[in-house]
């Protein structure tokens, strides 16, 4: 099977699209697998960047839009979701394309991550209380005791990402240094090509500034309002921009996102076995040629 990962504003979805009409030539069956955290959610299509009518006619896509907005989601429950529709495709003789830009989700669908089930509700509004009640330095203690590799890197009076962080231990989410985790081994459940996207970093802000206008000219603002109207749960109300385009503030959802791809290509560079197609200047068809090629190679 094959994976596609980049930082978003890449062009992922549109390189996936072409491929997939190359792998038909050669009697391919594909479906493209989404591993991101937030397409998950249906009515956060545009915010979320979801591949549109157009190209889901040309490519079909599996685990997007089919969560309502006030739903939580984790990791866990996405793991088993992913693995159960790539079973099942690879059962039917077709190809799994997994497509996506979140690197956790990227993995657990490739590999066999030790996840816990998510916390119960609640989990975030407990710690919340506890900051209140007992200061950030105490919940910063208790942060160096379960996970100090996680507390060594936050300032002891940070109480936001101190909550955010004891939030995500208890989710299972919370990434371990590379020595520890399972995240960057060369397993995968089924043999996989791993193509890695990248860029010229102008270019790719360029992308960015274009993909948000975009985004805004298509209704993104009145979008997120209507999920904060229908209830958008937290795990939702974390979708890029989504804030920010409450707030009105288009410059910081801009910076949100250019800092979201620099953390994406730093996840890239520690994935075992990753193929990195640097796409400056080729468009999509032709990086779709050369993702082809590896695949062919890799396949013998």
């Amino acid at each position: 099977m094959i994976a596609l990962f980049g930082p978003t504003g890449v062009g992922k979805t549109g390189v996936a699209v072409e491929l997939a009409e190359r792998l038909r030539e050669l009697g391919e069956r594909p479906v493209a697998v989404s591993a991101d955290a937030l397409q998950v959610y249906r009515g956060l299509e545009t915010l979320t960047g979801v591949a549109d009518a157009s190209q889901r006619r040309r490519l079909e896509h599996r685990l997007i839009s089919f969560l309502p907005v006030d739903a939580t989601f984790s990791v866990g429950e996405y793991a088993r979701l992913a693995h159960a529709q790539i079973d099942a495709l690879l059962a039917e003789g077709m190809l799994p394309i997994v497509v996506g830009g979140t690197g956790l989700y990227l993995r657990a669908a490739l590999t066999e991550l030790s996840l816990r089930p998510p916390p119960p509700d609640g989990v975030r509004e407990r710690w919340l209380s506890e900051l209140s009640r007992r200061g950030p330095e105490a919940l910063h203690a208790v942060l160096a005791r379960r996970a100090p590799w996680a507390a060594a890197g936050l300032a002891p009076t940070d109480g936001r990402r101190i909550v955010r962080s004891l939030e995500l231990l208890d989710a299972g989410e919370l990434e371990p240094p590379p020595e520890r985790s399972q995240l960057w081994t060369a397993d995968t459940r089924h043999p996989t090509l791993l193509v890695g996207l990248v860029i010229e970093r102008a270019q790719l802000h360029a992308r960015i500034e274009a993909r948000i206008e975009r985004m805004l000219a298509q209704g993104a603002q009145a979008e997120v309002r209507a999920a904060r109207a229908a209830g958008a749960s937290a795990t939702a109300r974390a979708a890029l921009g989504f804030e920010e385009l409450l707030a009105g503030d288009i410059e910081a959802m801009k910076r949100r996102t250019r800092n979201y791809a620099r953390r994406q290509l730093t996840w890239m560079r520690k994935l075992a076995g990753v193929r990195v197609i640097d796409r400056t200047g080729l468009d999509d068809a032709q990086v779709a040629a050369l993702a082809l090629g590896l695949w062919l190679r890799a396949d013998g």
